[in-house]
């Protein structure tokens, strides 16, 4: 019985540049897509309803979302924001995903009861019609020896509570460059464990509450025109802050106006947007 030799299946080259030829198309279509769904976003001036619903028709285009549409639209609604943030950060990149920094910018969390700070019931988050970011009433929420961190801060998202004659305040804030912060030192050296039972209502992370750490500084809550005992805030792995605080009705002889912790009366330097137009700092 004569052997078979044993030979290699020799590749056809005509199907290797088919092969290669095809899966060429698909990239240079996928791009033409990718660009196709950015013209179109930057047509409606990145509305973030309707990039919610974009990325929830399926996993690609919420892949698509996560990768590239996320952070086109913060950079467009939030410049200088954006720009602060990713000022001296690693690779440009900001503390969780863009789709938590979207987030933050543009919904109101909510509030839940907890140890420091009880309500009768829970509050959903909301999308946001405007809101006002400030560097100046971040430094408010900073001890003293933390000052020289960057940290902005939203004015307070006000909800009325029937049966209480203070409103409900909601607000939230992210630091820059968190890891190297010398509050994240400070939650560290303290050995403080994650608060129980709450997590970023933006990045999913664990959270640290600054009441619990006695972080909490006593402009935070003149910032906020509310008592000292009245508000409680967390900051999570990635930087995020919110918190609820008691907004206590202005009386006939206040004002409203609050200068600076550091004793700066030039007013604040606001970083902002409203719903299509970016507020720029006054």
């Amino acid at each position: 019985m004569s052997e078979v030799p044993s030979q290699r299946r020799r590749q056809n080259p005509n199907r290797l540049a088919e092969s290669s030829s095809s899966s060429s198309q698909k990239d240079d279509l996928a791009f033409q897509n990718e660009i196709i769904v950015r013209s179109v976003f930057a047509s409606m001036k990145w509305d973030v309803q309707a990039l919610c619903q974009l990325s929830s028709v399926n996993r690609r285009l919420r892949a698509l979302a996560k990768r590239l549409l996320w952070k086109e639209m913060c950079i467009h609604r939030a410049p200088r924001i954006i720009a602060s943030l990713m000022d001296g950060a690693p690779n440009g990149r900001i503390g969780g995903e863009w789709d938590a920094m979207a987030k933050l910018l543009f919904f109101c969390c909510g509030c839940n009861s907890t140890r420091h700070f009880q309500m009768g019931r829970s509050y959903p988050g909301h999308f946001v019609k405007s809101s006002r970011f400030s560097k100046t009433s971040g430094r408010s929420f900073l001890v003293k020896r933390c000052r020289t961190d960057l940290l902005y801060v939203s004015d307070p998202c006000e909800h009325q509570i029937r049966d209480r004659g203070d409103d409900l305040g909601i607000f939230r804030g992210v630091f820059g460059g968190f890891t190297r912060s010398k509050t994240r030192a400070c939650l560290i050296t303290k050995q403080l464990e994650g608060e129980e039972g709450v997590r970023c209502p933006f990045c999913g992370g664990r959270v640290w509450s600054m009441t619990a750490a006695r972080l909490v500084p006593r402009s935070a809550a003149r910032r906020l025109g509310t008592l000292e005992n009245g508000l409680e805030y967390f900051v999570c792995v990635n930087g995020h802050l919110h918190g609820s605080c008691w907004l206590v009705p202005l009386s006939s002889d206040e004002d409203g106006t609050d200068k600076d912790v550091d004793g700066d009366e030039n007013g604040d330097e606001d970083d902002g947007y409203r719903r299509n137009q970016i507020v720029e700092p006054t």
